[in-house]
C-alpha cells in the first residue's frame, strides 16, 4: 500500500479522533513510504509539546499536550520500532494535560487496566469507554467530552493489549472480568453511580460481552463493534495485528474464535445502542445488526455514509449515543 492510500485509509479516523484535517494533509502528504508514518507523526506529537512548553497559559499547555497525546497515538497506527514508546508518550501526555486541565481528574489503575476518571464527583453515572484492537483512551477524547457535558462520570481506559499496557499485556477473551475489577476500583473512588459501558470497534464486542455478564452495567453502547469473526476471512492487516496484541497468530487466532455474540446478545438486559456505519464493510466480521435484534432492549442505529468508527459522520451518532447513556443512567430525558 502506498503512503497516499494509507492516509486516505485512515483519514476519518484520524480526523474524527480531532486531529486537524489540514495538518494531517500536511504530515501525510510528506511521507515517501508507509515507514515514515511514526516518525511523522511522533514529530508532530514532538512540537506540540514544544508549543506546551513555550504556552503562555496553563489553559493553553494543557490543550497543545492534549493535541500531543492525540498524534502520539495515530503515530502507533502504522508499525514501527518506536511503537510501544509512543504508547507510552501518548499516555504521559494526556496524564500531564489532565493534571493541568482538571485538578479533580484522577489515575485509576489495576490489573490489565489503567485510565483515567473525570467528572463531578457527586455524578448520578459513571460511563466506562472501552477501546478496540488498535485504539486506546486518547483516541476517544471527544466522546468523553460529550459524555461529560452531560453531567456523567467517564473512566477512558486500555484495557489487557491496548494503548499503554500493550507492551506487556495480551488480549484476554474474559473482558468482562477486567470491567467488573474497574467497577470494583472505581466504587473504591467513590465515583461510580451506576455504570454504563461504550465499546468501540473490537471494543464493542468487549463492552457487548461485559454487558451480558456483569450485572452491574446499567447501559451499554457499541460504535463499528463486531457480533462475530471468522480469523480466515480477516484481512491480513487485521489479523497482523490481532496477533501482535493477542501474543502470536495460535492466540490471535484461538481469541478470534471466541468473538461471537450470539449466545450472550439475548442476555444483556440494558438498554443497549448498536451504532454502525453503512460503508464498514470489512472481510470476515459480521457487524451489530444481529446483536442489536437478539438483545432484550436492543436498538440499531445504521449511518449508512458511516465508515469504521464513523469518523466521518459524528454529527449523526455521536450525540444520540450520549443521549442514550445520560438517559438510561440517570433518567434525564433523550
Amino acid at each position: 500500500m502506498s503512503p497516499a492510500e494509507f492516509a486516505a485509509a485512515q483519514w476519518s479516523r484520524a480526523t474524527g479522533a480531532g486531529v486537524d484535517p489540514h495538518e494531517y494533509r500536511r504530515v501525510t502528504d510528506g511521507l515517501a513510504s508507509v515507514a515514515d508514518w511514526g516518525p511523522s507523526f511522533l514529530r508532530t506529537g514532538h512540537g506540540y509539546l514544544q508549543r506546551a512548553q513555550a504556552a503562555g497559559s496553563a489553559r493553553s499547555a494543557g490543550e497543545y499536550l492534549l493535541m500531543a497525546a492525540r498524534w502520539f497515538h495515530l503515530s502507533t497506527l502504522a508499525p514501527h520500532a518506536e511503537a510501544h514508546r509512543a504508547a507510552a508518550e501518548a499516555d504521559h501526555a494526556l496524564s500531564r494535560a489532565l493534571t493541568m486541565l482538571e485538578p479533580g481528574a484522577r489515575r485509576v489503575s489495576g490489573e490489565g487496566f489503567s485510565g483515567w476518571l473525570r467528572g463531578p464527583s457527586n455524578a448520578l453515572g459513571t460511563v466506562i469507554v472501552v477501546p478496540g484492537l488498535d485504539s486506546a483512551k486518547e483516541e476517544f477524547l471527544d466522546l468523553v467530552s460529550a459524555l461529560l457535558t452531560r453531567g456523567l462520570a467517564v473512566f477512558a481506559m486500555d484495557g489487557p493489549g491496548q494503548g499503554v499496557l500493550a507492551a506487556t499485556t495480551t488480549f484476554v477473551p474474559d473482558y468482562e472480568r477486567v470491567v467488573g475489577r474497574v467497577i470494583d476500583a472505581l466504587g473504591s473512588a467513590e465515583r461510580t453511580g451506576v455504570v454504563g459501558l461504550v465499546g468501540l470497534s473490537l471494543g464493542g464486542y468487549f463492552a457487548a460481552r461485559a454487558a451480558a455478564l456483569e450485572p452491574r452495567v446499567a447501559a451499554v453502547a457499541t460504535v463499528s463493534g463486531p457480533f462475530r469473526l471468522d480469523w480466515e476471512e480477516l484481512p491480513p492487516p487485521v489479523r497482523h495485528i490481532m496477533a501482535q496484541r493477542a501474543g502470536g497468530a495460535d492466540a490471535a487466532r484461538e481469541f478470534a474464535r471466541h468473538v461471537d455474540l450470539a449466545a450472550l446478545a439475548p442476555r444483556i438486559t440494558a438498554p443497549l445502542l448498536v451504532v454502525d456505519g453503512g460503508q464498514d464493510v470489512i472481510p470476515g466480521v459480521t457487524n451489530g445488526e444481529s446483536l442489536a435484534r437478539l438483545a432484550p432492549h436492543g436498538t440499531y442505529l445504521s449511518v449508512p455514509h458511516g465508515d469504521h468508527l464513523l469518523g466521518n459522520a459524528r454529527a449523526d451518532w455521536l450525540p444520540r449515543l450520549s443521549d442514550h447513556i445520560a438517559h438510561a443512567l440517570t433518567g434525564t430525558p433523550a
